[in-house]
This record gives C-alpha cells, structure tokens and sequence, in this order.
C-alpha cells in the first residue's frame, strides 16, 4: 500500500532506490510475508530466507564489494528499515538488521582481514547469521559496568560471564562479544571479539517476550571460552570507543525503524476507517477521529523528516550522536502513542490477533528500551545540549 503520510522524497532518494524499494517489496511479499505468522510462533526463521536475503545483496547494501556488498549509501540501508517494518513483525525485521547492523557493523569496522573473510563475507551471503552481546543480566544500559572477563593466556583468552537480551543470540553462528580485559579501568578496559557460537563452554538459552517474538532472543554463558588472540577485533582494551562508535548507528536505526512502523499503522488504520461506517458514515469523516488522525501524521512525518536529515548527516560521513539519541527518544515515544491510538481507531478488532495492532503495539513497546532506554537517553541528550559535552569518533 503506498503510504497515505506525507511523504517527502526528492533530495534523499534516486530512481535507483525508488527501483531497489520496489524489488525489496516484492521480495518481501513473496519469501517472508506468507511465513510470518509461523515464525511468530516458533521463534525461529527459516534458515533458506536467510540464504535468499543473501543471494539478493540485502545483507550487503553499504558493505565492500571485497566481501560481497555492494558498497551502497546509506538511504538503501533506510529502504531496508523501512520496508521491513511493513511485513508486521517486529522480531523478523529485529533479526535481519541486528545481523545486518550491529554485529556486522563490528566486523566490518574492527575487523582484522582473516576475520572479515571468515566471518563478513559469509554474513553477506547469508551463509552464516551474527549477534551482537553487549547487555548483561547485571547491567543493562550501563556498558561500562559490565563483568564479563577476558584474561590471556599464552596465545588465547579465557572468557567468562554472560550477556542477556541478544537478538539471534540462539540461532547465531557467531558472536560479536565485548568483555573487560583490564577490568581495573573501568571502561577503558573494554575489548571487542569474535566467537564462533560452537565453541566449546558457549551455550544459550531462549527467552519468552512480550513481543518480537519471530526473532530468536537469548541469554548466553561463557564458561572458560578460548578463543584465539586473533580473535580479538581492533584494539585490546579499545572496545568501549567501538561500542559508543556504533550506537549513533544502532540509534538511528531504532529511529527509522520507529517512524517507519507508525506510518505502518497509520495507512493500515486511515484504510480500516474508510471501510468501517457507524450512524450512517465511515469512520474517517467524524471530525474527532479526523483531527486525532492530523495530529499523529504530523508527527510521524516530522519524526520522518529528522531522521532522513540524522541519515543524511551519517551518510555524507559525519558522527550524529545528539541527532542519533534524538531520533530514538522522540521516534520510538511517538511511534508508541501512534500505534496505542490507531489500535483504538480499530475498536474490538485492534484487539484481535487477526488484525495487525495486537503485534504492531507488542512489537513497538522494545522501542524505548533497546539499544539504550529513553532514561539513559535523555542524560546523554542532556550531557549534549546542557553541559556541552562532545562525544568523538573512536580513531
């Protein structure tokens, strides 16, 4: 359905990415959409549509042609977002670009050549599927305080601890792990590795959400783990500038994601309201429900128009951390009082599984809480715009 909020295009999109939106959808509309409501029951998506995801270059938008990406800017990578936001499943759209652009984004970026052959340029073809485990069942937001170890050993590491909430953290094949190598120094004693999910003294256990509930979401254990010195991504006791690197990116994307499903639940709810008629007419021309509906599209569209502008910013090569943190705040909040409104506009059927607002409001709530709460959010923002403090990238 093409999208019934003000939409803005021109300056950000070609006739290529117009060209690329149309593919995608059809993808979507053929592999995934027919399988979704099994996934949701199962947690656990079918290995061959991570193989035909591959083979079509979506895990491979804005990577290196070296490895199988395609090298793309990043408004491909916003159409990615986008467009699975509107296959209503939240956990197969948080599986796909947790894979995509967290635990890739790492080895990409950190990477030594033997690990990006190993292990990226299998992540593009779909071939093998990433994690990224930062959270832990003790910490939370606060990534400093983390208690997971790493100590070194003749030409090893022994890892220890657990990380908790990993989207993919069962089904991966590796893991993009951070722990504290000099656990002393707080979070300057922070490195990055990565860890094949089979090693001996991983295991992981499935966890039973509220929603998201296609992907599979896990809290890992590291027993005595070895892994490899050469295992170790970019710089030991660097990983803490790594992570705080990359969560610009993983912000903007809960951003986009955000804007993206509440435009979702818009047409869905304008489309119901055309069709729905009660004391003689539809829906849509009672003026309460009229004026409500104005305020929400206003809203989403303003949220849309920042968070192409925070791409834009990100694309050209710049480091939005305050725009970043800004669109996941406001994106994630107005996304939720969207979608709680248009599930009201839907009456006893937004209730009712058989219609998309029972999903689309358990999918939403994960908005404000992953990848950084909307109270840690709101101190960072804070730090920003009150104390003057800037946050530069990790060299």
């Amino acid at each position: 359905m093409q999208s019934l909020v003000m939409e803005r295009e021109q300056g950000y999109f070609t006739e290529e990415h117009h060209a690329f939106r149309q593919s995608f959808q059809e993808f979507l509309k053929k592999e995934v959409v027919p399988h979704v409501n099994r996934w949701e029951k199962t947690a656990d998506i079918d290995r061959e549509v991570w193989h035909k995801m591959g083979a079509m270059g979506y895990f491979g938008l804005r990577y290196p042609e070296a490895y199988g990406g395609m090298g793309l800017d990043f408004f491909y990578s916003v159409i990615f977002l986008e467009e699975l936001q509107k296959v209503n499943s939240g956990g197969f759209a948080a599986a796909m670009w947790a894979h995509t652009y967290l635990a890739m984004t790492h080895l990409n970026a950190e990477g030594s050549e033997s690990i990006k052959q190993q292990y990226l340029a299998p992540s593009i073809d779909g071939t093998m599927i990433g994690c990224l485990c930062i959270s832990e069942p003790f910490g939370g937001s606060d990534v400093a305080g983390m208690r997971t170890t790493a100590v070194k050993q003749g030409d090893k590491y022994i890892i220890n601890g657990s990380k908790t909430f990993i989207t993919n953290g069962v089904h991966a094949d590796y893991m993009v792990v951070a722990a504290k190598t000099a656990p002393e120094s707080g979070n300057k004693g922070i490195s990055i590795f990565v860890i094949d999910a089979k090693s001996k003294g991983v295991s992981s256990t499935k966890l039973d959400k509220l929603g998201w509930r296609a992907s599979d979401t896990g809290e890992i254990a590291f027993d005595n783990v070895e892994v490899p010195l050469s295992n170790l991504m970019g710089e030991e006791n660097k990983g803490f500038q790594y992570i705080m690197q990359h969560f610009a990116l993983e912000r903007l994307l809960m951003g986009i994601n955000a804007h993206a499903r509440a435009e979702y639940a818009l047409d869905y709810a304008l489309q119901y309201m055309r069709d729905r008629t009660a004391f003689g007419k539809s829906l849509d021309k009672f003026q309460a429900l009229r004026h409500s509906y104005a305020d929400m599209a206003a809203e989403v569209a303003m949220c849309k128009e920042f968070n192409y502008s925070v791409a834009d910013k990100l694309n050209r090569g710049g480091y939005p951390v305050k725009e970043a943190s800004m669109s996941k705040l406001v994106s994630t909040k107005i996304a939720d009082q969207v979608i709680y409104q248009c599930l009201q506009f839907l009456g006893g059927y937004g209730y009712m599984e058989e219609y998309p607002m029972a999903r689309l409001l358990r999918d939403s709530r994960l908005g404000p809480i992953g990848g950084g709460t909307s109270e840690i959010l709101r101190e960072i923002i804070a730090k920003m715009v009150i104390d003057g403090k800037e946050y530069d990238p990790a060299t």
